[in-house]
């Protein structure tokens, strides 16, 4: 590929494998440190030995690589601050499980749990002793206390709590999400048990914190509504965590979730604007270079403000880099600029690469720099609002064939009328954000008039309202879509030789395009012979029982609820969703399951277990049964016992003892997750 041909695009790749081989491979940062000065020092050589010899090698090209992806290793290991002495997990390693008087600042307000307000703290000192690191905190949930500010400090005694692995197969993995944001640990408090020791700001996190309250008072005095200040909230303050999930959800169903993200259309469009504001600059001596350096500062603050998020970091980076280019009449390649925009982001936040937002932004970019010219080519109309309307569907097409894939692959889903609802908003949103500073701008200066802020808040509504309207198109919505990581990179394999083939029709290209469907081809039938043919789980759900046999293609589920709520039901979905399991049946539990020369004996409430007739292998224990255990044991003689999570915790702990002392293998989903076995 042509694109490989600049040394800024494989650096910035090679830089990406590093980070990955040093977040998979654990090395020590002594290690990574000596290894990436010893690759330094070499191509130092090798640079100077060609320059003298006047002779070009491949030795200096493949050393740079090297050294860049020694330096991706040694990024991520510098920013996890586990690998340095004073984490706090060096001093609650000796008794994890005892309390500690711990001191910790509010780093990061996140979206509240059903009861608790979760926050991202960073941990200062543990008893004495300073230490570093983030942690998460869950304050239980208490209608006359306020949220938490950010760089406010408190002091607590508590113990840390391991932050637990999903339970059932096809979970979302909160513990992996979590690690990759460096955090290890958390905490459970009540607002009772904090005690408030410094309020004042210190981080530029808590300035921007302060400035987007002090918005916030200002605007809750017009009477917006909750719906419509939480979607200001998220498109100028960059701030989601407020939205409702039945908002969120229509959005996500419209396919546009992207317009409550601040990304490269909002900061695009802030850019033009501020470059028409400071035009008049251009005028002075060196006016381009303080225009830029102001653009820069702005540009900045605004992501401040908005929380340094993965989305306003990467559009912010790359936007910056091309006012540095405009103003200052320097050409400009689209990738080259995309690239350096990562290197720069993945040299500050190595871990970025694993977030989604940023996944999907870089992937939804280079889409529309690379596809949406070739699509605009197709039709040019004559009319100037049907070819603004043209060039929006191009590039909301184009955008689209860059996530589709990755988008099935974390979100199992696809907005069939995402056109629609892109249609009509993205040509309204310059509107919108334009109008939406004013109206801020006013507010902070207590000039803006009741009927102004009334109109932009019906903007808003009408804007909810109409994705409300395209989400409830059920039949376009595409939901529950199995698609694995092998479909993800043969998708994009298929797209990319078909964009090739676009530009140059031959027999090579072609042939090309070909072999990428035979590769897609092959993702599915190793999909099909990795998908459980026959397999029986018994899943963990509090204070219920959900087991399911899967044969043949198909799920069938047991239960004892009284209906299939939500919850219960995304546990069975989950599972039917990673093995690509089309059909669903639901019977009732049975007392015996036979799988081949398998027996499971289930042992219910009624605590009956006497068989004559034969010997079970497994005894599944649900519901609490008032049994003697040991006798169960001596009786049957099982080579297993399994619990769920439908029996008391005592129960559950005392039959453990037992098993434990008897030498007989006892699982509690509770603790040890699903229990799966295959026949």
């Amino acid at each position: 590929m042509r694109l490989l041909n600049f040394s800024i695009i494989k650096l910035t790749i090679c830089l990406i494998v590093g980070i990955a081989v040093g977040y998979f491979i654990n090395l020590s940062v002594n290690l990574s440190l000596l290894i990436t000065l010893l690759l330094i020092l070499l191509l130092l050589i090798s640079y100077t030995v060609a320059k003298k010899q006047f002779i070009q090698t491949p030795w200096f090209g493949l050393l740079s690589l090297l050294t860049m992806i020694s330096i991706g290793v040694l990024t991520v290991n510098l920013h996890n601050e586990q690998n340095f002495s004073n984490h706090y997990s060096t001093e609650i390693s000796s008794s994890p499980d005892s309390s500690r008087t711990i001191t910790f600042r509010i780093r990061e307000t996140l979206k509240p749990g059903a009861y608790h307000n979760k926050y991202v703290v960073d941990i200062l000192k543990i008893d004495t002793i300073e230490v570093t690191g983030k942690s998460l905190l869950n304050i239980e949930k208490a209608p006359l206390h306020p949220y938490l500010q950010i760089d406010d400090i408190y002091v607590t005694k508590t113990e840390f709590s391991n932050i637990a692995a999903p339970l059932n197969p096809g979970q979302f993995d909160y513990k992996s999400y979590l690690k990759k944001k460096y955090i290890y640990h958390q905490l459970y408090l009540k607002n009772e048990s904090l005690f408030l020791i410094n309020s004042e700001v210190h981080t530029l996190l808590g300035v921007a914190n302060t400035l987007r309250n002090f918005i916030n008072t200002k605007l809750k005095s017009f009477s917006f509504k909750p719906d419509e200040l939480a979607i200001i909230n998220a498109l100028f303050l960059g701030q989601r965590q407020d939205i409702s999930e039945d908002v969120y959800r229509s959005y996500a169903n419209a396919g546009a979730i992207h317009i409550l993200a601040v990304s490269g259309l909002h900061v695009g469009i802030i850019l033009i604007f501020l470059s028409f504001v400071l035009k008049p600059i251009e005028r002075f001596k060196n006016g381009h270079v303080l225009k830029t350096i102001l653009l820069l500062i702005l540009l900045w603050s605004f992501a401040i403000i908005a929380g340094l998020s993965a989305s306003v970091t990467r559009a912010v980076t790359m936007f910056s880099i091309v006012a540095i280019a405009m103003n200052l009449k320097r050409p400009t390649n689209i990738y080259n600029t995309l690239a350096i925009s990562i290197l720069v982001i993945l040299l500050f936040k190595p871990l970025f690469i694993f977030d989604v937002g940023f996944q999907l932004s870089y992937f939804a970019v280079l889409a529309i720099v690379s596809i949406d010219p070739l699509l605009y080519k197709v039709w040019r109309p004559k009319n100037w609002l049907l070819d603004k309307y043209w060039h929006t569907l191009t590039v909301t097409i184009s955008a689209q064939l860059g996530i589709i894939p990755l988008s099935l692959f974390y979100f199992h889903q696809f907005p069939g009328l995402f056109f629609i609802s892109n249609l009509v908003i993205i040509p309204l949103l310059g509107i919108i954000l334009g109008f939406g500073i004013l109206v801020i701008i006013l507010a902070i200066l207590n000039l803006l008039p009741q009927i102004l802020a009334n109109v932009f808040g019906n903007i808003i509504e009408i804007m909810n309202r109409f994705v409300n309207w395209v989400s409830n198109q059920k039949m376009f919505l595409f939901e529950d879509v199995s698609f694995s990581i092998f479909y993800t990179i043969a998708s994009y394999l298929v797209i990319i030789a078909l964009v090739q083939l676009f530009i140059k029709r031959n027999y090579k290209r072609l042939k090309l395009f070909l072999i990428t469907i035979l590769i897609f081809q092959l993702s599915i039938l190793i999909i099909k012979f990795k998908s459980p043919d026959n397999q029986f789980v018994i899943f963990h759900k509090s204070r219920n029982t959900l087991v399911a046999n899967i044969k043949d293609n198909k799920i069938i589920v047991a239960h004892d609820f009284d209906s299939i709520t939500k919850s219960k039901n995304n546990i069975v979905k989950n599972f039917s969703v990673k093995n690509h399991i089309n059909t669903i049946e639901t019977h009732s539990i049975k007392p015996i399951y036979q799988f081949n020369n398998k027996i499971f004996l289930v042992v219910d409430s009624l605590g009956i277990y006497n068989l004559k007739s034969m010997k079970p292998d497994y005894v599944f224990l649900r519901q609490s049964p008032k049994i003697n255990l040991n006798r169960l044991i001596d009786s049957i003689k099982p080579k297993q016992i399994i619990a769920d999570g439908s029996n008391y915790k005592s129960f559950v702990n005392s039959w453990e003892s037992i098993c434990e002392k008897r030498k007989l293998p006892f699982h509690n989903t509770s603790k040890n997750g699903a229990f799966i076995i295959d026949y």
